[in-house]
């Protein structure tokens, strides 16, 4: 073990901040944290936009289910995945930019992740809190609107930065076993695996919360992926010129 991987196994989602400012030099150092990360064919496809205006991140706050920490966190920062400049970059040379392609869609994806976890691994390095937010994605054409985003970018998702005012318990992951396998996949390891992993977060939440919680894994991935999940991004991102195909 070192200090890298004790950082990385200590991480909590901190959603309550001190007012306390981040200066620019720490946001750039940051952000340029990301750039060094790993980035499909050098596509670099990922642009990060700092909202700064208190109003527009009052409105975030709200497209993304009213998150408050949106508006109280020391910086917001709002992760895009960038096809439009390696479009741009292809014309220039006399290409023609082939739109749509979901090898594309899924490399500017996950060059945006690669990127951010950079960005979280740096901030917290620096003693800042970090929280992601999934939820932009409950209004994505309002926050496409509200930044200006342009035919083949999308908000992936938003990002808190600041001091930390909570010292949260580190969640619980599954156990290791549930997740690096040998060689193939081996179906029969599930199931002893999210029993276990069940019993653990359950009284991890009855202890965060006082007793006030009382649920486990399974019972959360049945409300999420039991239903719907957010059906509208099909049509957005084929509106942004993500058409799959």
């Amino acid at each position: 073990m070192n200090d890298v991987i004790e950082l990385l196994q200590s991480h909590r989602s901190i959603r309550k901040f001190s007012d306390k400012d981040i200066d620019q030099e720490t946001i750039n150092a940051i952000v340029a944290s990301g750039q060094a990360a790993a980035t499909s064919s050098n596509v670099q496809a990922t642009t990060v936009i700092q909202v700064n205006s208190a109003s527009d991140r009052d409105q975030l706050a709200a497209f993304a289910g009213g998150q408050k920490y949106v508006s109280t966190a020391g910086a917001f920062l709002v992760f895009c995945a960038d096809l439009k400049r390696s479009a741009q970059a292809c014309d220039s040379q006399g290409g023609e930019f082939t739109q749509g392609m979901t090898e594309h869609f899924i490399i500017a994806t996950v060059d945006v992740a690669l990127f951010a976890q950079n960005c979280a691994i740096a901030a917290e390095s620096l003693g800042l809190g970090i929280c992601y937010i999934g939820g932009l994605r409950n209004k994505p054409a309002e926050v496409s609107e509200l930044l200006k985003l342009p035919e083949n970018v999308y908000p992936v998702f938003g990002f808190c930065i600041g001091y930390p005012e909570q010292d949260p318990e580190i969640k619980p992951r599954l156990p290791l076993s549930s997740v690096l396998m040998q060689d193939v996949y081996t179906e029969n390891v599930l199931q002893p695996g999210i029993d276990a992993y069940d019993e653990h977060i359950r009284a991890y939440y009855r202890s965060r919360t006082g007793g006030k919680k009382d649920s486990c894994w399974s019972e959360e991935m049945r409300a999420l992926v039991g239903k719907e999940s957010r059906p509208h991004m099909r049509e957005f991102l084929n509106s942004k010129g993500f058409t799959m195909l």
